[in-house]
């Protein structure tokens, strides 16, 4: 089948490259969104798949909105299938009626659990030990249309979700081709949603990564391991970003975010249990392991982390 491949980020690169590549189906052109500066020298960047594209000599179109019009520049390209994966825009009516066999969404994570902008982090905020990529027939609602196939796979201990993100990719780029292949052939199942399984998770704000010692040490690791790399806390009139974190076992009567211990390991008092930060980051330093971080000794015990620095 001919295809228009609808994605922007890295998570969208691998996909993509199992259809240039695969032999089966041939990618008539790339849509992603604009070039955005990026950096503190906010340098104008081009998308990953946008890359991926000119590397292989294939058209691209980059719409503000693709509401605004796309549509006609769309048929253009005679496709049969659109293919979107992490694209970051709302599809309307008549962007889904350009090919004959519709839209197919590479979703990162299983339908119809999360829906929406992070799939991928919630499932680890949430605690889930397994999640995956849902193949779905794309309609006008937001993660709403009907199910083709699900590729399970175990979300492994301490696993930040850019490294959850990676393992995603791949697996959607395992099954790309042989989706397309039973959709041109027929034998492809469309399976409904059951919408009262349904979360909506929406795009993740900065504003909204500080973390939250009251709660438990495997929520605590939980969220900083699916927030990753934004997760962050004060110390002493200090920013500290968690990168990579573990539930600690065993209690103590330290309050809520004081930091029990710094022999080799930094474990923080949670409102239930502990977590062990395993990554960290102090403003203006540099990413390091935390029993390297610790050889410093700019945080000892009994030093509180809190929400705000205020």
């Amino acid at each position: 089948m001919n295809v228009i491949f609808l994605g922007t980020p890295e998570f969208a690169v691998k996909p993509l490259e199992s259809l240039i590549e695969g032999g089966k189906h041939k990618v008539v052109a790339v849509v992603c969104q604009p070039d955005r500066p990026v950096g503190r020298k906010a340098i104008i960047t081009p998308p990953p798949t946008k890359v991926v594209a000119q590397k292989h000599g294939i058209p691209v179109l980059q719409f503000e909105k693709i509401r605004n019009g796309g549509a006609e520049e769309l048929k253009n390209f005679n496709a049969d299938v659109m293919v979107t994966c992490a694209y970051g825009q709302i599809l309307s009516k008549d962007v889904l009626e350009v090919c004959k066999y519709g839209v197919i969404n590479v979703h990162a994570s299983i339908l119809p659990k999360y829906r929406g902008a992070a799939p991928i982090q919630y499932a680890i905020v949430c605690g889930e030990k397994e999640t995956g990529v849902t193949f779905m027939k794309t309609e006008e609602g937001l993660d709403t249309g009907d199910i083709i196939s699900v590729f399970k796979t175990d979300v492994k201990e301490c696993e930040t979700s850019a490294e959850l993100a990676e393992r995603l990719s791949e697996i959607g780029a395992a099954h790309v081709n042989e989706v397309l292949s039973s959709i041109e052939n027929g034998t492809a199942v469309y399976t409904k949603q059951d919408d009262s399984l349904a979360n909506v998770v929406k795009t993740i704000k900065k504003d909204n990564t500080a973390v939250d010692f009251a709660k438990s040490g495997e929520e605590t690791a939980n969220f900083i391991n699916g927030m990753y790399p934004l997760a962050y806390s004060f110390c002493n009139g200090k920013k500290y970003k968690f990168y990579r974190a573990k539930a600690f076992e065993g209690d103590s009567a330290a309050k809520t975010g004081e930091v029990i211990a710094t022999d080799k390991k930094l474990v923080i008092k949670c409102g239930k249990s502990a977590v062990e930060i395993l990554e960290i980051q102090e403003e203006g330093g540099k990413r390091l392991a935390a029993k390297d971080f610790l050889n410093g000794r700019k945080i000892k015990t009994g030093d509180s982390f809190v929400v705000n620095n205020n």
